[in-house]
């Protein structure tokens, strides 16, 4: 049996919503399933000594020419948000209830949630925006904001952080294929010959 690809994202992230747009296709010609895990690269920034790309001087100007570029390229819908970045702590942890209470709607959301902000430009670091996504999903977005609320499924995202970090998570999209780690859109090359013909 084949493990999973497993993808490390967070929604602030523009390549990571590149990315989701394109990792199940790429999974499915190679008969892998993904696992989508939210995590907070503010979190691993910290850590890293990192900060936003965008925030960097001269890099910030080249990768926002860059994003738009790679959506092109791969005909993808974007446009760079305002603001941006923002929080995505509410849309993670609701991420998380949802992957475990009503998973059928997990990956719904997620891709719903990164068009909303990267297509449509709604601010997804607010609740009110979250909601909508939720609903606009199918899911009951008053009880998913309330559990996601609750201590412990803070206390859940948080180990979820402390976890991405510890296995060297740094950026995203984030990927592991059979515990080898890829990071980047630009990768994706280099996990589909992996998963085509093994290690190299």
């Amino acid at each position: 049996m084949t493990t999973p690809i497993e993808f490390y994202f967070d929604f602030t992230s523009p390549y990571s919503y590149l990315a989701s747009e394109m990792i199940e296709p790429l999974a499915a010609r190679h008969h892998r399933s993904v696992v989508y895990r939210p995590t907070l690269l503010g979190a691993a920034f910290k850590v890293s000594g990192q900060r936003a790309l965008t925030e960097i001087p001269l890099k910030g100007d080249y990768s926002r020419r860059d994003l738009a570029r790679c959506a092109r390229f791969y005909g993808i819908p974007f446009q760079i948000p305002a603001p941006f970045p923002v929080g995505t702590v509410t849309a993670a942890r609701s991420c998380l209830v949802l992957q475990r209470d009503d998973p059928s709607l997990a990956v719904p959301f997620i891709h719903r949630l990164f068009c909303a902000y990267f297509v449509q430009g709604r601010n997804i670091s607010e609740g009110g925006v979250v909601h909508s996504v939720l609903a606009e999903t199918g899911a009951d977005a008053a009880a998913v904001l309330a559990a996601a609320a609750q201590p412990g499924n803070k206390e859940a995202l948080k180990a979820a952080v402390d976890e991405s970090i510890a296995r060297g998570v740094f950026g995203a999209p984030f990927f592991f294929v059979d515990e080898e780690p890829f990071w980047g859109c630009d990768r994706l090359p280099q996990m589909e010959r992996w998963l085509a013909s093994g290690p190299f």
